[in-house]
């Protein structure tokens, strides 16, 4: 359905209650499958795409702060901070507890060696590739040298 088939005479766009519900539920539908979809793995890469969050992370790599803490070398607010601390959090980066008055944050190692893991997978891999190309290469330099061994 065109935008032009449900103007009124006015030109006032209007929708009926039903295709806005059932448009309204497939947009949240998909918002949550798109959600659930990212695996922690995923998490993990997307946090460490940015780099305030990659020197937060350096930072709680010397110990547990604050969160005032963690925001004091940065030229961003606390509000800022903590919204990086949130996707952190959410990929199972970091974690915060409760001492008292203060909420310090530390960082867990768990989602960095999963990564690490997946990305030394992949380096064995290429590594493999690049030996066994080697081996071609070289084989095919012999036979250049050497006609006579076609």
């Amino acid at each position: 359905m065109a935008v032009s088939d449900i103007k009124n005479q006015s030109g006032i766009v209007t929708v009926d209650s039903q295709i806005a519900i059932k448009y309204i539920t497939i947009k949240l539908y998909n918002l949550k499958v798109i959600e659930m979809a990212f695996d922690s793995l995923d998490a993990t890469f997307i946090a460490l795409a940015d780099p305030t969050r990659r020197a937060i992370l350096s930072r709680l790599a010397q110990g547990e702060v604050s969160v005032m803490e963690l925001a004091e070398p940065f030229a961003m607010s606390q509000p800022a901070i903590s919204k990086h601390l949130k996707v952190l959090e959410n990929a199972g980066l970091v974690s915060r507890s409760r001492d008292g008055q203060r909420r310090p944050v530390r960082a867990e190692p768990v989602p960095l060696r999963a990564a690490t893991t997946w990305l030394e997978t992949y380096c064995e891999r290429l590594e493999g590739n690049f030996q066994r190309l080697d081996v071609l290469l070289e084989e095919m330099k012999a036979t250049q040298t050497n006609p006579q061994n076609k």
